[in-house]
């Protein structure tokens, strides 16, 4: 059973950075999609980078130019480079993995920041 575990969340003053990690724990056949989605309170999640298996990348226009997704070179895993995060940054972060068999969420982490 493929598992999806997020870590890297947490509280942060307004123009810092952090850096999200999504590792897949399980057998995940072939190379899958992956990407970073976000929940703020009341709202519906929304998209906010992607990563191809053929390595294209994109990005939602509120976060273009600030974060980062690349994939590491070992088992499946995905990261999120937050730079210069602002307070409507603040959410709780899913990381998603698309293969053939199947779409694989993580259990979700929070980013909070300050103003």
């Amino acid at each position: 059973q493929v598992q999806l575990v997020e870590s890297g969340g947490g509280l942060v003053r307004a123009g810092g950075s952090l850096r999200l990690s999504c590792a897949a724990s399980g057998s995940i056949f072939g190379i899958p999609a992956m990407g970073w989605y976000r929940q703020a309170p009341g709202k519906p999640r929304e998209l906010v980078a992607t990563s191809t298996s053929g390595g294209s990348t994109t990005y939602s226009d509120s976060v273009k130019g600030r974060f980062t997704i690349s994939r590491g070179n070992a088992k499946p895993t995905v990261y999120l480079q937050m730079n210069s995060l602002k307070p409507e940054d603040t959410a709780v972060y899913f990381c998603h993995f698309a293969t053939g068999l199947g779409d694989y969420w993580g259990q979700g982490t929070q980013v909070t920041v300050s103003s």
